[in-house]
Parts: C-alpha cells; structure tokens; sequence
C-alpha cells in the first residue's frame, strides 16, 4: 500500500490483540488559495516571527509555552511531550459496543480505514469485522495521536472496517437553545401529503459522483477572466430572484406546483409577509 499510515498499533478486545494500520479515508476536495498582496507594488506579503524589544528570532530559538497566568509561561519541550505516557498511543482498547443509532450523527467527525497489519492478524481481524456485521453493533473505545486523544467509533464497511474520530460531549453545542422557539405544531395532513409526495418524486440512491464544488468552478472562471482582462475589475450581474430569503406567500399551491413540476411565478423585490 502507497499511502503512509496514519496510525500503527492494535486493536485490543479483553486479552485479544490485532495489529492494525490506519488510513485516512478521506482527501482535501479542490481549493483556491488567495494571498495577501500589497496592492501599490502587487509583491506578496510576509510574516516574521518576532519578540518584542528583540526582533526577529531563528526558528530553532522556539519552543512551546503553556501560559497559566498574564505573560507567565511554563515551558515544554517536544521531547517531554512525546514522553507522555498513554496506552492508546499504541492500542486501541474497545470498551463498549453500541447500536449505530446510539451517536447521534453531530458526534461524527473524520473516517479512516482500518487494515489488518499482516496475514497473521488477519483472522482475528476478519473475525471482529463479522461479529460486528452479525450483532449490528458498533465498537467504542480512545485513541492518541498526533498529540490528542479522540473518542473512535469502529464498524464494518465492505470487507473492511472503518474507524471515525467523535467529538466530545464539551465541543458539541445542545440544539435546545436554537430549536425551542419553533412551535410544536401538528402539521396539515394535505400540506404533509404534497411533502412526502414531493420527497418520493425526488428519492434516488445517493451519488456523491453527481455533486462538484460550484463555487470552486465560479472563482476559477473570474480568474480567467481576470487574467484575460488584464487585471481590471469584474462583477457579474446578481439575479436578484435567485436571492433566498422572504416567506413563502402559499405553501399549499407552492407545494402542489413543485409535485406537478410547473415553473414557480419569479417573485418581486416587495414580498408580502405570510
């Protein structure tokens, strides 16, 4: 395999070990990179690393602080850092199993592919991997790397496994706080059946093949066009009808226009509250 591993260790389940390796799942999609120009001279701008009073410092001269109080540092060496002791640095220890449904979906973070180390750990890994398949479960358990430790959930996937990084219970905000001003109100039975009517025209199997990054492909087309006009400034004309926003005047007719398919009327500028 060409990849790099991202992660070297085991999977522990009671006195059962597995050597594994992990690997990302998971690539940067396309992205455009700007730069800080200085626009009279159109050169790039830099930044120094610099201590007050002393100016610019060497790279080697820097080490890491922990600040516990107002410019009062402890300082850390990479070394002592790398020194901590941590089981899961090198072991993945499965202390729960769990139903799927049991994460809620905001927990999810990041996938990485799990593969047996070598063909001798294959059988246990192929053995885990059918279990899980068989009892529908999901295992749980920490894992250090890179100089934090993550919760991981692990599952089967195809003829392999899938280990994903979950966030912790203090960096997920409680949707309480946003959703309790909605009003819990029984919707209309016409209004949910035009819905569920709408929702079944549109359902098809997922093809992520079928989406792209739109606004990837509008910036490099205004830096062709850029180029080609020699630098001068360019502002496409905004659809003002294209702009979300505004109440919906009849979800009964604008419901049944979207399942019979026939072209919403464009709406003005004014709009009439609902």
């Amino acid at each position: 395999m060409a990849a790099r591993a991202y992660w070297k260790g085991q999977i522990r389940i009671a006195l059962v070990s597995i050597p594994v390796e992990i690997y990302p799942a998971t690539t940067r999609g396309a992205q455009i990179s700007f730069r800080q120009i200085h626009e009279p001279s159109g050169k790039r701008i830099k930044y120094e690393k610099v201590v007050p009073g002393i100016g610019p410092v060497d790279r080697d001269d820097i080490i890491k602080g922990f600040e516990y109080e107002k410019d009062s540092y402890v300082l850390i060496d990479q070394d002592e850092i790398d020194a901590v002791k941590l089981e899961s640095k090198k072991t993945l220890l499965l202390t729960q199993f769990v139903d799927a449904t049991d994460i809620d979906v905001l927990y999810y973070e990041k996938p990485y592919y799990v593969v047996p180390a070598d063909d001798l750990a294959e059988e246990a890994y192929i053995v885990l991997r059918e279990a899980l398949r068989k009892t529908k479960k999901v295992g749980v358990g920490q894992l250090a790397v890179r100089g934090q430790e993550h919760v991981v959930s692990l599952k089967p996937c195809g003829n392999g496994m899938v280990l994903e990084t979950l966030r912790y219970a203090d960096e997920v905000k409680q949707a309480h706080g946003y959703f309790e001003d909605i009003d819990d109100l029984k919707p209309d039975k016409e209004l949910m059946a035009l819905a569920e009517k709408l929702i079944d025209d549109k359902a098809a199997p997922f093809d992520p093949e079928e989406y792209s990054d739109r606004y990837i492909d509008a910036l490099r087309d205004l830096i062709a066009q850029k180029r080609k006009a020699g630098g001068k400034k360019i502002l496409e004309d905004v659809d003002d009808s294209a702009e979300p926003g505004g109440n919906v005047i009849d979800l009964m007719a604008a419901l049944k226009e979207s399942v019979e398919g026939k072209k919403s009327p464009k709406k003005g500028k004014s709009r009439k509250s609902a």
